[in-house]
């Protein structure tokens, strides 16, 4: 039963901290109509990957001051 609450737990936190994360990635939104790559994807998500460990490191260090 606790992997449940830490999976559901860590879930949240990344919920709570996906504006934070989008913005510290930048990513233009598509436009209309036109579809991202598979390597252009790939590099999406890796910006994203590189936000949320930065997002949650200044959340931390916020909390701690």
């Amino acid at each position: 039963m606790s992997d449940q609450n830490d999976v559901k737990q860590r879930y949240r936190e990344f919920l709570d901290l996906m504006p934070l994360m989008l913005e510290l990635a930048g990513l233009p939104k598509s436009e209309h109509g036109k579809y991202y790559t598979s390597d252009q994807i790939e590099a999406r998500a890796l910006s994203l990957k590189a936000a949320y460990k930065v997002a949650r490191q200044v959340v931390r260090e916020s909390i701690k001051s």
